[in-house]
């Protein structure tokens, strides 16, 4: 019993001299409270700083974490986009061997500036070949688009049905790009009188590729291609 009421006073000392110690403190001037509380204040505000960094830091870095997630899928859809033109190279290759090749066909089709007059020389034969008679033959202004330019010539021929159609097939079988449009069949002659033949009015037009000098002076125009 001794013992036990020896403990119970030590306990009831201990209790006392630490109730004294948070008494009668002054919360403007930590300095000068005791050791116990002046202690026990530095480890709480230790510890809520530590705490508020630690939550900065994994907010930065949860942010860190997302923009590396995002980057992740953009770089898994540009691996995949590349991969697939890399397994398709060969063909890809060989597809833009066949559009140069066509595209070089095409221009083929496209005399000089030179060649024009021989052109319209093919023309008017093609005419003449098939018994038709010209009664207008006149070349127009020519229009100068990005990477050609265009002739439209006024045409007027007489003759037979059968021999506009030939006229007109001949005119597609050109080595040269030629292109009839505007086309109005009309009977001949005063009041449609000419022995059954018809009159044909129409706009042919012919495309030639631009020389250099040309092609510099479009792209120096305002607005003109790069």
């Amino acid at each position: 019993m001794a013992s036990t009421s020896a403990l119970s006073l030590k306990f009831e000392q201990l209790k006392v001299a630490l109730q004294s110690q948070f008494s009668n403190l002054d919360p403007r001037n930590p300095v000068v409270w005791p050791a116990l509380p002046r202690y026990g204040l530095f480890l709480a505000v230790t510890v809520v700083v530590v705490v508020a960094l630690w939550f900065l830091w994994l907010s930065g870095e949860d942010d860190i974490l997302t923009e590396a997630r995002n980057k992740e899928v953009t770089l898994r859809e540009e691996y995949k986009t590349k991969l697939a033109k890399a397994i398709n190279l060969d063909a890809l290759l060989k597809q833009r061997e066949q559009v140069l090749q066509y595209v070089t066909q095409l221009e083929k089709q496209l005399p000089s500036k030179a060649e024009m007059d021989a052109l319209l020389s093919d023309i008017n034969q093609a005419g003449l070949g098939r018994s038709l008679q010209f009664e207008l033959f006149r070349p127009g202004q020519v229009v100068v688009r990005d990477y050609y330019a265009e002739l439209p010539i006024a045409i007027k021929v007489t003759g037979r049905y059968h021999d506009m159609g030939s006229f007109a097939a001949d005119i597609a079988q050109l080595s040269r790009i030629v292109t009839l449009n505007n086309v109005a069949v009309t009977p001949a002659g005063k009041d449609g009188k000419d022995g059954g033949n018809l009159a044909m009015d129409a706009t042919a037009k012919t495309f030639r590729y631009l020389d250099k000098d040309e092609v510099a002076a479009q792209r120096k125009a305002p607005g003109g291609k790069k």
